[in-house]
C-alpha cells in the first residue's frame, strides 16, 4: 500500500498547529491579582512597585485594587477579579476573620490564594510575611534592655488584625518574667484600632492624664503608634523621656530615633517580601511547587508560608540597615532634623 505524500504533509500541519499552541499555552501571561485592604500609611506604594516589577520580570501582569478598608468593598473587587480571569489572587486583607468568603470565592474558580502580609484566617496556599513574633520580641527586649524596672504602657495594633495578637505574643514572651517579678508594672494594655496614629494619640493622653510623672517605657506596636504616642508625650512635656518602641522603618520614625524621642523601629525589607510574593505567585499560577520552609498556626490549621526575618533598627545601626538599602534616604532624613542632630548623622 503506498501512502500520498501529500499525507506526510497533512500530518506535518497538524503536528506543527499542536506545538504552537503547547508553546502559546506555555507563554501565556500569567494575570495576577493584587488587591490591598488600604494603600494608606507608607510601605504599600513599595510593596506594590516591588511586586509588579518581579512579576513583570517573570512574564506576568499584575491587576491591582485597593478597597479603602473596607471589608465588603474589598470581597466585590476581588469577585471582579475573579470575573476577569486573573490566574492566581494575592491579597492584603483588612478584617482577617472575614477573609474566608474570599478564600471560598477564588478556590471555587480553582484559583490559588497567597495572603500577603497579614494572615487571613482562612484556608489560603500560601502566607508570604515577616515573622511578626520575632517582631514583638525585638520591640519589648529593646526597651527592657535599656530599662529592666518601671512602669509600662502596652499599645497593640488593631483588633481586626491577627498579625496585632502575634506581635503582642512575641512582646510578652519577653516582659512576662519582669512583670511576673515585680519589675515591670503595666500602667494599661490597649489596642488601637486600624493601627491609627490618631487614636493612638487619643489613648495615649487618656492614660498620660492619669499619671503624675512619665511613665517608663512604652511598647507601641508599630511605628504610626509610636508617633501618636509621642505626641501625646509632648504635649506633656515627656517626648524624650520615655523608651518608645515601634515597627516599620517609616521616615517619621527613623527621624525621630535620630532626635531620640524613639529608641527604635523594626526594619521589615518590603521589597525582599514583595518580590518573593510575586515570584511564589507565578509558581502557583503555573501549578509549580513553591519552596517554603515554614508552617505558621492558623486557627485549627496550619498554613505554609514563607517568613523573611525582621531588622532591630536603633540609632547605633540605621546607617548599615535601613539607609544603606535605600529603604529611607539619608538626605531626605537630615531634612527632618535640626541642624545638630544632621550633624551626628554626618559622622562615619
Amino acid at each position: 500500500m503506498r501512502v500520498s505524500p501529500r499525507f506526510f504533509t497533512g500530518v506535518s500541519f497538524v503536528l506543527i498547529v499542536l506545538a504552537l499552541g503547547v508553546a502559546q499555552a506555555q507563554k501565556k501571561e500569567i494575570k495576577i491579582g493584587f488587591c490591598i485592604e488600604a494603600m494608606k500609611g507608607e510601605r504599600w506604594q513599595t510593596d506594590l512597585d516591588e511586586f509588579q516589577q518581579r512579576a513583570h520580570e517573570l512574564g506576568g501582569v499584575v491587576v491591582t485594587r485597593s478597597a479603602n478598608g473596607d471589608d465588603d468593598l474589598q470581597f466585590r473587587q476581588i469577585k471582579e477579579l475573579l470575573k476577569g480571569g486573573i490566574d492566581v489572587l494575592v491579597f492584603l486583607p483588612h478584617d482577617t476573620s472575614k477573609a474566608g468568603r474570599i478564600v471560598e470565592a477564588a478556590h471555587a474558580k480553582h484559583v490559588p490564594v497567597i495572603s500577603y502580609d497579614r494572615l487571613a484566617s482562612a484556608p489560603v496556599d500560601l502566607y508570604v510575611g515577616f515573622d511578626l513574633f520575632s517582631v514583638g520580641l525585638e520591640q519589648a527586649q529593646s526597651l527592657v534592655d535599656r530599662a529592666p524596672k518601671g512602669n509600662y504602657l502596652l499599645l497593640g495594633g488593631s483588633p481586626l488584625d491577627a498579625n496585632s495578637k502575634v506581635v503582642r505574643a512575641g512582646q510578652m514572651k519577653v516582659l512576662q518574667p519582669f512583670i511576673d517579678r515585680g519589675d515591670i508594672h503595666t500602667l494599661a494594655d490597649v489596642w488601637v484600632p486600624e493601627w491609627s496614629a490618631t487614636e493612638a494619640y487619643i489613648m495615649v493622653t487618656k492614660e498620660l492624664n492619669k499619671l503624675k510623672a512619665a511613665p517608663t517605657a512604652i511598647v507601641a506596636s508599630n511605628d504610626a503608634i509610636a508617633g501618636g504616642a509621642i505626641q501625646a508625650l509632648e504635649d506633656k512635656g515627656w517626648s524624650g523621656r520615655v523608651l518608645v518602641s515601634g515597627q516599620d522603618a517609616d521616615l517619621a520614625a527613623i527621624e525621630r530615633i535620630f532626635d531620640g524621642s524613639q529608641l527604635m523601629t523594626v526594619y521589615k525589607p518590603v521589597r525582599d517580601e514583595a518580590r518573593a510574593a510575586a515570584e511564589a505567585a507565578m509558581k502557583l499560577a503555573r501549578h509549580e511547587d513553591v519552596e517554603s520552609r515554614a508552617e505558621v498556626p492558623n486557627g485549627t490549621l496550619t498554613t505554609k508560608a514563607i517568613l523573611l526575618e525582621p531588622i532591630c533598627v536603633t540609632q547605633e545601626n540605621a546607617k548599615q540597615t535601613v539607609l544603606k538599602d535605600g529603604f529611607q534616604k539619608l538626605e531626605v532624613v537630615k531634612q527632618g532634623l535640626p541642624l545638630d542632630k544632621q550633624a551626628q548623622l554626618d559622622k562615619p
